[in-house]
C-alpha cells in the first residue's frame, strides 16, 4: 500500500473568496498564473485533501447545528425524501453532503467525495476491504487515513465523521431502516472520503478544487431554498439575514457562506489567492 506525502496542514478560507472572488475576476489571477506557482506542483495531493476535508468541517458542522438542530425546534422539516413533489423539507445532513458530491461530480474537476460507514442506512454506503480496515483504525483515533486505492487508481484520504449534533443522532438512531441505534453524540459514525487521481497539484489546480467544493455548497443550499419556494402547506421560512435559533427563519446563501468565512482562516485564503 502506497502512502501520500502528508505535509503541514494550510487551513483556508473557500466558500466567499474562492468561489465569489475567483469566479467574479474570470478565474486565478492573471499575476498569478505568470508565477511559477501555477505551473509547478506546489501542493501534495494529502495536503490538498485536507484543506477542503477542513473545509467540508466547518460547513457540514454549521448546516447540522445551526439549520437543522436549530431548525427542527422552529418546525421546519428535514427529510432523506426531501426532493419529492410531496415532501416538503430540506436535505439531513448526510443528503447535504450528498448534494455538494453530485455537484462536484458535474464538474471538470476530477475530485470524488462520498461518505461512508460500518453501520450505513443505506448498505451501498457501507465500507468494505481495505477501507474497511483503515476505518477501524478512524474509529480508535479519530486520525485521518492516506493512501492509495490500487483497485480505483486513485489517492484517497479518509476523515472521521463525528456525530456532532444531537438532530444526527436522534435521526439515525430512530430510522427505520438504521443497523445500529445506540449512536450517541461524538461517535465516530462514519468517513468522509475524498480521491484525486494526481499525487500533487499546481497552485491553478489547488484552486480549482477548493472552488468545485464552494460552487458545491452553494448549489446545494440554493437546492434547498428552491424547495422551500415550492411549498404548499409547510409554512416558510423568511429567507435574509437571521437563523433559525432566533425564529421562523433561515439566511440567504450569502449570509450562510459569510459565516462560513468568520469560522474559517480569511488571511490565508487571501494568500493563496495572491500566491504568495
Amino acid at each position: 500500500m502506497k502512502s501520500l506525502e502528508k505535509k503541514p496542514i494550510i487551513t483556508i478560507t473557500v466558500l466567499v473568496l474562492s468561489y465569489l472572488l475567483l469566479n467574479a475576476c474570470g478565474g486565478v489571477p492573471e499575476e498569478t498564473s505568470e508565477n511559477n506557482m501555477a505551473e509547478e506542483n506546489v501542493f501534495s495531493v494529502a495536503e490538498v485533501l485536507e484543506m477542503v476535508a477542513k473545509e467540508n468541517d466547518v460547513t457540514r458542522t454549521l448546516y447540522t447545528k445551526a439549520i437543522v438542530g436549530k431548525g427542527k425546534l422552529q418546525g421546519m422539516k428535514f427529510d432523506e425524501d426531501w426532493r419529492k413533489d410531496e415532501v416538503e423539507a430540506g436535505p439531513l445532513p448526510a443528503l447535504f453532503l450528498r448534494g455538494v458530491a453530485t455537484s462536484i461530480r458535474k464538474s471538470p474537476v476530477p475530485l470524488g467525495l462520498y461518505l461512508g460507514s460500518d453501520f450505513p442506512i443505506n448498505n451501498a454506503n457501507k465500507f468494505e476491504g481495505q477501507q474497511a480496515e483503515l476505518f477501524s483504525e478512524i474509529k480508535e483515533t479519530e486520525e485521518p487515513q492516506f493512501f492509495f486505492d490500487d483497485s480505483q487508481k486513485l489517492h484517497t484520504a479518509m476523515f472521521a465523521d463525528l456525530a456532532s449534533a444531537q438532530a444526527c443522532v436522534t435521526c439515525h438512531n430512530e430510522h427505520p431502516q438504521t443497523a445500529k441505534s445506540d449512536w450517541k453524540l461524538g461517535d465516530v459514525m462514519g468517513a468522509t472520503t475524498w480521491q484525486y487521481p494526481k499525487d500533487s497539484l499546481t497552485y491553478k489546480a489547488t484552486v480549482e478544487v477548493l472552488n468545485a467544493y464552494a460552487k458545491g455548497t452553494v448549489d446545494i443550499y440554493m437546492a434547498y431554498l428552491d424547495e422551500i419556494a415550492a411549498f404548499k402547506t409547510a409554512k416558510k421560512p423568511s429567507i435574509g439575514d437571521k437563523w433559525p435559533a432566533e425564529g421562523n427563519y433561515l439566511p440567504s446563501p450569502e449570509v450562510f457562506l459569510d459565516s462560513v468565512r468568520k469560522l474559517s482562516s480569511y488571511e490565508t485564503m487571501k494568500a493563496l489567492v495572491a500566491g504568495k
